[in-house]
């Protein structure tokens, strides 16, 4: 028995052992994980940096040991040519995907300043049309209290009117519309 009175690694008397698990899922990894960040919520939990984008290293400016294509080439010569072979599409096909990234990106820049155009234009459409709906009511309205002005005096003439009419005599046939009715 160790001095703490405990079976086992000795350690400080506060803490138990805690006892050695082995994940063996994805799943039981994570909760794993997040159990012993937990167990001390007060220490700050390491946060991995991203990763750096993968850069292929430029093709040398001058090349030293230039294989000839002459007949008796070490065999060891095969595996240096074919180093620099790889080396070489890998950079190729990096610039590749490179250029098609930009060229997607563009794209996209420019569809998203045709969509922009493309509201602007509606939307500048559709408010000159409220515009002309809010002219025609205002006209509308204006026309309205002119022809109200205009019927209360002429209501009044006509006022005149059937006072005139009714002190006239009775037999006269008066059409219908002088009296006002229909």
């Amino acid at each position: 028995m160790a001095a703490n009175g405990k079976a086992g690694k000795p350690g400080k008397p506060g803490k138990e052992s805690q006892p050695l698990i082995i994940a063996k899922t994805p799943a039981e990894e994570q909760r794993l994980k997040l159990e012993r960040l937990m167990r001390n919520p007060d220490k700050p939990a390491p946060i991995p940096e991203r990763p750096k984008d993968w850069n292929p290293r430029a093709p040398p400016e001058f090349v030293r040991d230039v294989m000839g294509s002459s007949a008796g080439a070490g065999s060891g010569e095969f595996h240096v040519y074919r180093h620099l072979r790889r080396r070489e599409y890998q950079r190729q096909d990096h610039l590749d995907r490179m250029s098609e990234h930009q060229k997607l990106d563009e794209d996209y820049q420019d569809k998203i300043k045709e969509n922009q155009q493309a509201a602007e234009e509606r939307t500048a459409k559709r408010r000159k049309k409220r515009e002309k709906l809010k002219q025609k009511k205002l006209m509308a309205k204006k026309a309205k209290q002119e022809s109200n002005k205009t019927e209360d005096s002429e209501s009044e003439s006509s006022n005149d009117n059937e006072k005139e009419v009714e002190g006239a005599e009775d037999d006269a046939e008066v059409p219908s519309f002088v009296m006002g009715k229909r």
